[in-house]
Order: structure tokens, then sequence, then C-alpha cells
């Protein structure tokens, strides 16, 4: 039988085999040694409501991760929102059903999680839908700036929000930046090192900080050359020309990055620049308040 599209787009699917290791890891952390908190409520059987709070319209992700963290301490979810879809506030987004000092086990580490993850979800939608409003038809990413030893669930939310996740580490993609051709002596140099080791199948990004510099990543064969914090009438002419001059000899894109906000995408989000990326979408985003509430039992 066929997969639904809903069944093909469930980011799930992607999850490295160690990613239930990470779930494991915040419960360690969360419960080093005694829980005193489970030792008064006991282990009698109760649901509790998943509420999606706060006071604007959010996405939902980091289903699978939330879910995961009660299948560790012997609870069941239930969920009553499709991953990614829009809510509004209050609104009861799951159920949880387990022991009731299980569900307080697993609370607020799932809750932690899924409002950060969340957050990033529903700030990546907001960007991409600006964009689009602006015209914008290129790709809108987020970056590498992500959170140390929390980026899978980062990089997920992007996706979930409908954005490019960008390189997830330094082995996915060859990224040369100021230190690197500063210490390799030229952009030219830096690539020709590169291209030694990183052979043909990873994409090579030059950061570049002018139209000269980007012009020889160009003619030394980057294959994305990262305009950074050249904005306005600049960073248009630089892209038109320099795509003019190469026009049916060099085949490359060019990617602009450094401090687009909401406030400025608009003098970002011209359509001679294939890619935006932002740290925007998940460096000190808004989270999404969720509260798990154990419900009293029917008499």
């Amino acid at each position: 039988m066929a997969s639904s599209q809903e069944e093909l787009d469930n980011f799930a699917h992607l999850l490295p085999p160690s990613w239930k290791t990470q779930v494991t890891a915040w419960l360690q952390e969360d419960t080093p040694s005694f829980d005193y908190g489970g030792f008064v409520v006991g282990e009698a059987p109760r649901e509790a409501f998943l509420l999606g709070k706060g006071k604007q319209t959010a996405v939902l992700a980091g289903a699978p991760f939330f879910t995961e963290v009660f299948t560790q301490v012997g609870c069941e979810v239930e969920w009553h929102l499709r991953e990614g879809e829009t809510f509004e506030p209050v609104k009861h987004v799951a159920t949880v059903r387990g022991k009731a000092r299980h569900i307080l086990l697993g609370e607020r580490v799932a809750l932690n999680m899924l409002a950060r993850c969340s957050g990033i979800a529903t700030q990546s939608k907001k960007i991409k839908d600006l964009a689009r409003g602006c015209g914008y038809q290129g790709v809108v990413a987020g970056t590498r700036k992500t959170t140390p030893g929390f980026r899978l669930v980062e990089k997920y939310g992007m996706l979930v929000g409908g954005i490019d996740p960008h390189r997830h580490d330094l082995s996915s993609m060859i990224m040369l930046k100021d230190n690197h051709i500063w210490s390799s002596g030229s952009i030219t140099n830096a690539i020709a090192q590169a291209r030694k080791v990183g052979g043909f199948s990873l994409l090579l990004e030059v950061e570049v900080g002018s139209e000269a510099e980007a012009d020889e990543a160009i003619a030394a064969g980057a294959d994305i050359v990262m305009l950074d914090n050249i904005e306005g009438a600049e960073l248009a002419g630089v892209a038109r020309r320099l795509k003019d001059k190469w026009a049916g000899t060099r085949k490359f894109l060019f990617e602009s990055s450094g401090n687009i906000t909401e406030a400025n995408l608009h003098e970002r989000a011209i359509n001679e620049i294939d890619i935006l990326s932002t740290s925007a979408v998940h460096q000190s985003v808004q989270h999404i308040d969720f509260s798990l509430k154990i419900q009293k039992p029917k008499n």
C-alpha cells in the first residue's frame, strides 16, 4: 500500500538510531538520585492534559521527543494535534497516561524540550512567511549557532517550521570562514586545500566580506558564496554583477547571512540571493508555554 503524504512528511523518520539515548541522558540529568516528590504521589494511575498556553499562535514541534520521554518512564501519550500543526492558546494538545510518579518524572524534561522546539518551529514559520510575503522565492535557513547537546532538537524544530536547517556539523559541508582564510593565506589557497580532502561529494562554501573576495571565491570553485553582513543596495549590486560576469562559466549560489532580523528581512529578501540564513529562528527565540496538568480522578 502506498504511504500517505502525511506519513511521507513524518520528520521523526529522519532521526538517527542514537536519538533515544539523548532522551535517556536528559532523564538521568533531571533525576540523578532519589525522586523525593515522586515518593509523595505514589503510583496511582492518572492521566494528565498537555495544554498549549501563552499568548500567540504557535506551531507544535517535538512530539517524538516528548513521547519518548514518557515511554522511557512507563507512560503513554495520545496526541490530539499533528506535528507541525498550528494552534491557538489555550489548546488541549495531548493526554499522558501512567502512574502519577512516572508522569511527574518526565514532566519537566518533556515540557522544556517541547517549549523550545515549538518556539523554534513557530519562529521559523514566521520568518519564512515574512520572506514569502516580500516576494522572496529562495531558501530560508537557520544556522549552526545551536545549543551544544541540543542541536538535533533545534534542527528538527527548524524543519517542522518549514525552513532549511543548514549544515548540521563540521562534517556535513565544507565552510571556509574568515579564520580559515587568514590561516591559509588566501581564499584560493583555502579552497584548494579543502578540495584535496573533501572530494566530490561535499559542497564547499566560502564566507566573504566584499565583491572582490566573492569574485575570487567563485573563480577558485566555491559552490556557495556567503555574502556576510553585506546589505542594502550593495548586496543586490554585488549579486547581480557577479552572476552576470560568471553566467555560463561557473555554477554557484549566493547566501546572505549576518544580522538578519524580522525588522530588516525585507532589505535582504531579494531574489538575486539564493539563500537567506539567520540565527533569529533559534537564538534567543521565545519559547512556547506548555503545562501538564494531572486530572483529578472521577468519582
